[in-house]
């Protein structure tokens, strides 16, 4: 990615010196066009509180039975903020995040999370892998009960259905173009269930129909049990 000449920490984009990573007494962010993006997760709180976090799609789409820790394998990992509420619902959570910048601040963010009392318990069940997790997922020494994929939605919708600020995140990472590969490779880990994050009126990805799907008003989670489903490799 290019640099630019800033005192900050600069990231790479579209646009030169689009964006850059300062730090603060708050912890590390990504700032630009007048926005600011920071990983954070004390802001999850109320989503994870025990009247609640049995309630949330993602939880009840990720659920393995007969496990008193069961092992999810975040691929498309973000800020994290999915696979905190898979720890916070007991998974031990492996996150792959290929772009440096996003897994930058998702380290600052865990740091944070497990010099927080609140939060310590549920960061430490997190752990962060920066590179591709199409490759890694061909080479795991073990199977993982859960692979989550939450490819990144096409810039197609209307700027109030998205939080403006993570517009950021498309000056670092484009909405994914491999899709196939993607899912062909989650399958191929041979997990008990692939659960995948679309918006809720949009297309399957690949094309592969799920063994069943939890709906919500703006997203869906379409749950595949590779044991049912063949997907040619891409």
């Amino acid at each position: 990615m290019r640099k630019c000449n800033q005192q900050s920490e600069s990231t790479g984009s579209d646009e030169a010196c689009a964006t850059s990573l300062r730090r603060d007494e708050r912890g590390l962010a990504l700032v630009g066009d007048g926005m600011e993006l920071r990983g954070d997760f004390s802001q999850l709180l109320p989503r994870i509180r025990k009247d609640r976090l049995a309630g949330e799609l993602l939880v009840r789409a990720a659920k393995v039975r007969g496990c008193a820790e069961p092992w999810a394998i975040d691929a498309t990992a973000g800020l994290g903020e999915d696979s905190f509420l898979l720890a916070a619902a007991g998974f031990r959570v492996s996150m792959y995040e290929s772009d440096p910048t996003i897994a930058a601040l998702v380290r600052d963010a865990l740091a944070r999370a497990q010099a927080d009392p609140k939060l310590a318990d549920i960061a430490r069940r997190m752990e962060l892998f920066e590179e591709d997790s199409i490759e890694a997922m061909t080479h795991l020494g073990d199977t993982p009960d859960v692979i989550y994929l939450d490819p990144m939605f096409p810039e197609r919708r209307k700027s109030a259905a998205v939080k403006k600020k993570f517009q950021l995140i498309h000056h670092l990472e484009a909405p994914c173009q491999n899709e196939g590969a993607l899912l062909a490779a989650a399958i191929s880990a041979g997990p008990r269930k692939v659960v995948v994050k679309r918006p809720a009126k949009g297309p399957h990805l690949a094309g592969v129909k799920p063994s069943h799907s939890l709906a919500g008003k703006a997203v869906r989670y379409d749950v595949i049990t590779p044991a049912s489903i063949k997907v040619p490799l891409a």
